[in-house]
């Protein structure tokens, strides 16, 4: 088992949460975290990456 994470279990044993120390895992959880977000944002529209780059270059109107 790694140090510094530990499982929180129910009456049965069952892992049901887990404990991160953020002092030796910080970059662990900002990974976790970035996931989640990936994953919340899944549904929402999305733009293919040349037609952005083409948007980005075009010159803007004053």
């Amino acid at each position: 088992m790694l140090q510094g994470i530990q499982y929180v279990t129910d009456l049965a044993g069952k892992p049901i949460a887990v404990q991160i120390d953020l002092r030796k895992h910080r970059g662990l959880w900002e990974d976790f975290c970035d996931v989640m977000v990936a994953q919340s944002r899944k549904a929402e529209p999305h733009s293919d990456w040349e037609d952005v780059k083409k948007r980005l270059k075009k010159p803007k109107r004053k």
